[in-house]
């Protein structure tokens, strides 16, 4: 990977259930929230919040809106996932991003997404697992979500739990520690 201008750090929430109605290959995403962080400053440029309308099933758990606090409102209103690619197409413009996400979840749910409505992400084909690279700089190797890698830090969450916007913030937050550490050790 060449040094990119900028790191695009997205988070995604999706359709799920806890009794298995909604199979892992059915999960649609709701809400994309995405930061675009300034490589030279690692400070935030702009952000992106947005809801998607899932079509495989439209009706959003108790559960899923429990965990999420995304209401059926919020995506019945939303745009389709074509749209929402468009959105955030739009968003980066001309900037060179590097994807990041906390995990490899949501490049495979952007790629299943894609294919299930036939339509080219507006991402590159790299991909930075922020989750991996924070683990094998400050924790031996495992893997720890977001809050506790935050806690780790010294740092507290701000925002809710398991919304994109939100989750994607405080990803944006540790991603000066892993680049740090990484440019350290290169």
């Amino acid at each position: 990977m060449t040094s990119p201008s900028h790191y695009l750090v997205v988070d995604l929430e999706a359709t799920c259930s806890e009794d298995g109605s909604i199979p892992r290959e059915e999960t649609e995403i709701i809400e994309i929230g995405a930061v675009l962080v300034e490589a030279a400053t690692l400070t935030t440029v702009r952000e992106l919040q947005t809801f998607v309308r899932p079509i495989r099933h439209p009706r959003l758990t108790p559960f899923c809106t429990k965990l999420t606090t995304i209401t059926q409102a919020d995506v019945d209103a939303a745009p389709r996932f074509p749209a929402t690619m468009a959105k955030l197409r739009e968003f980066l413009g001309r900037d060179a991003a590097l994807f990041c996400s906390w995990g490899n979840y949501d490049r495979n749910q952007l790629e299943r997404d894609a294919r299930r409505h036939g339509i080219r992400l507006p991402l590159g084909k790299d991909h930075w697992n922020l989750k991996a690279a924070f683990a094998r700089k400050h924790n031996d190797g495992r893997e720890i979500g977001v809050g506790q890698a935050l806690r780790k830090l010294g740092l507290s969450f701000q925002g809710t739990h398991h919304r994109g916007i939100d989750d994607a913030r405080n990803i944006a937050r540790i991603l000066p520690y892993v680049l740090r550490d990484a440019k350290e050790h290169a």
